[in-house]
């Protein structure tokens, strides 16, 4: 009787669920369909494991626009539309029942993996490597669920392997929250079992589902934040979260500093750098690149040589970038150009499943108005100056707007008739750019939509709609309108995504090229690798994920190199100096700030902010932004960085975790909250 309920059971959760795409349970399992049944046949063996997967869209998504989840949106981007519900979100006023809460998606989906892994070995129709590969399929699904909620709510229940018994009393269903320890450990051990049987590669039509390397990189994510000094603090934090708690008084995230967790972080990101293929050095993975462009067209411009650096400049990729170029480089892996098979630096996307706030939505607030977009997301200028200059330098003037100063103090003058020659970056409409935009990295030609800047619609009918220069000064209709909403607070808007081709015109999504989600991709891997090798004092000998080597972890600036010098040398800017890669400290800084520029709008930052506890000093400082009350004849003082006060910023304890939902604590009587939120008395 118990596979009985189980199937009971798995059909009350199903029930619950709101996502798109689920099995048909009244078609499929009637209610005599007992598990034996499901798992004797090919089709619905294979539904059961597709509807575990279908909750990894909406609200789990990891790159998405904000109607589902928000994580894109921290102190580099924002959206003006909605402001409501920006408001809320920034000043921390959602609460124990807001509508952004993944926990039931991500259980249901735990469970429903759950029954397959106990259930497809019965399957004589499979295979015994199409058994393998599908039941490592659902160990991944589980244990990336659990990762959700982890990076979410931190420490979390972990299930009974078997799944619950609904059959039992309401009091023996209770299951308390494991510590955040014990949480990572399950998942990296998950991952590392799943991928003994996930193949190196799948092909076009699979590109949703995990490979060995999704398995392997997303133990290296878990690990880098199990490491992180939210769940590692030293001696001398004074934040170690104590009052996160089990029923029993038992701490939920670590009191002690623990060095080994960064040696595994590393080790793991190392063994998904070391997999096997046929990218550079016979390595599956490597950073996406495309060659020179010696002659361009509209929308696809000729590479602008970089800045002569002595080094990068002087090798081809992967040493150097002679022969490729930067700014195309950075630009194709995101806007929809390369698809999800050919991106060899891609490890784990949901592809084109991204249910109604998929990355296309992102692209549709993020069109100016000419190309009948919202115009509604965009960056602060915190984000905007972050980026350097194209020879690795701070832009002039960088901070000053927060309290801060780099020794320098912002451009003025624009771009015109007599020095427009000098800037061939800002491609072919130059005048009235401001001399703050002038000579930036190629990632920031390829992710800002700076005041005067070029967007490419090649899709639009009216030809004079097709490649415009938009100017953001109040007045300007494709810029700011006056008498609408659908303006960019700070006069910053989001290139990122978007494909020369994109319109919304007519409001037809057809137009919006489609592009994969970017959950996990090479870059991140190798960002992971610098960042826990820089924090090691000591030597530490790590098993790769297969027990076939040893590896011998510790701060090595020429591991660390490994790590960094292919991010600078495909952005087109130069590596870091040798002081910076010799203190620990300044490399830190270096690699958050890295992080910020290279994974930017991929929904890192939010959680990096939390992970690293800075969140309480980034995400509570006012947002700054160009004053977009000024018309085109006051331009000088719209280039002078102001506090949007229609984007506000606050910043309490309680915003480290997401609160448990009431509904939650009552059905789990075991169930503690996060610190700062309430129980439902």
């Amino acid at each position: 009787m118990k596979n009985k309920y189980l199937l009971y059971s798995a059909l009350f959760l199903l029930s619950m669920s709101s996502c798109e795409d689920k099995l048909d349970a009244d078609r499929y399992f009637g209610d005599r369909m007992t598990i034996e049944k499901v798992f004797a046949d090919r089709d619905y063996s294979e539904r059961w494991l597709s509807d575990a997967y279908s909750h990894l869209i909406g609200v789990n998504a990891d790159v998405s626009s904000k109607g589902f989840t928000m994580y894109c949106f921290a102190d580099d981007m924002y959206f003006g539309d909605r402001d409501d519900k920006y408001k809320k979100w920034k000043n921390g006023e959602y609460d124990e029942g807001w509508e952004q809460d993944p926990w039931g998606e991500c259980y249901t989906g735990i469970y429903q993996a759950s029954v397959f892994i106990h259930n497809i070995d019965r399957n004589t129709k499979f295979t015994e490597e199409e058994r393998a590969d599908y039941k490592a399929q659902a160990r991944f699904v589980r244990a990336y669920y659990y990762w959700l909620l982890l990076r979410k709510y931190g420490p979390i229940p972990i299930m009974p392997d078997e799944g619950m018994d609904f059959t039992q009393e309401y009091e023996d269903l209770a299951v308390a929250r494991s510590s955040y320890d014990e949480v990572a450990n399950f998942i990296a051990s998950e991952m590392q079992i799943a991928a003994k049987d996930l193949p190196l590669e799948r092909g076009p039509l699979a590109i949703a589902r995990p490979t060995r390397g999704a398995a392997l990189a997303a133990r290296a994510k878990v690990l880098l934040y199990a490491a992180s000094p939210i769940n590692n603090p030293h001696p001398s934090d004074t934040e170690k979260f104590s009052d996160m708690v089990n029923f029993d008084g038992k701490h939920l995230i670590a009191q002690e500093y623990d060095e080994t967790k960064w040696a595994r972080a590393a080790a793991a990101a190392l063994d998904v750098m070391e997999l096997p293929g046929n990218q550079a050095n016979g390595r599956r993975y490597d950073l996406y690149h495309l060659g020179r462009r010696t002659s361009g067209s509209v929308g696809y411009p000729v590479t602008i040589e970089p800045y002569k650096d002595g080094d990068f400049s002087e090798h081809t990729w992967p040493d150097g970038w002679q022969d490729i170029d930067p700014f195309e480089s950075y630009r194709s892996l995101f806007d929809g150009e390369v698809s999800a098979s050919d991106n060899y630096e891609l490890i784990f996307t949901r592809g084109q499943n991204q249910s109604s706030e998929g990355v296309d939505i992102m692209v549709v607030h993020q069109l100016p108005t000419s190309a009948t977009g919202w115009n509604t997301h965009g960056l602060t200028q915190k984000m905007c100056d972050a980026y350097y200059m194209n020879d690795g330098s701070d832009c002039p003037g960088k901070d000053l707007e927060i309290g801060g100063a780099n020794g320098t103090v912002r451009e003025t003058g624009f771009v015109d008739e007599t020095n427009q020659e000098n800037y061939p970056e800002l491609g072919e409409h130059r005048i009235g750019v401001s001399l703050q935009y002038v000579q930036r990295e190629p990632r920031f030609y390829a992710s800002v939509a700076y005041n005067g800047s070029t967007w490419f619609l090649l899709n639009e009918s009216n030809d004079a709609n097709r490649n415009q220069q938009v100017f953001y000064y109040r007045g300007m209709g494709n810029g700011y309108n006056n008498n609408n909403a659908f303006w960019l607070r700070t006069g910053i808007g989001v290139k990122k995504f978007v494909h020369p081709y994109d319109t919304h015109e007519n409001r037809d999504m057809g137009r919006i090229r489609r592009k994969a989600e970017p959950a996990i991709r090479y870059a991140e891997i190798l960002l992971i690798y610098a960042e826990a090798l820089n924090e090691l004092d000591g030597s530490h000998n790590i098993e790769s994920w297969d027990g076939s080597k040893t590896y011998t972890i510790k701060r090595d600036i020429n591991e660390m190199k490994k790590g960094i010098r292919p991010i600078r040398c495909r952005a087109g800017i130069p590596d870091y100096t040798a002081a910076e890669y010799a203190s620990k400290d300044l490399f830190r800084e270096k690699i958050k700030r890295e992080r910020m520029i290279e994974l930017m709008g991929e929904g890192h930052r939010y959680y990096d902010l939390r992970r690293w506890k800075d969140a309480e000093k980034e995400e509570s400082q006012p947002i700054y932004g160009c004053n977009t009350l000024m018309t085109e004849q006051y331009k000088d003082l719209f280039h002078i960085p102001v506090v949007v006060p229609s984007l506000p910023t606050n910043f309490s304890r309680k915003m480290y975790f997401w609160p448990i939902s009431h509904s939650e604590l009552k059905r789990n009587r075991l169930l503690t909250q996060n610190p700062g939120w309430t129980y439902n008395d």
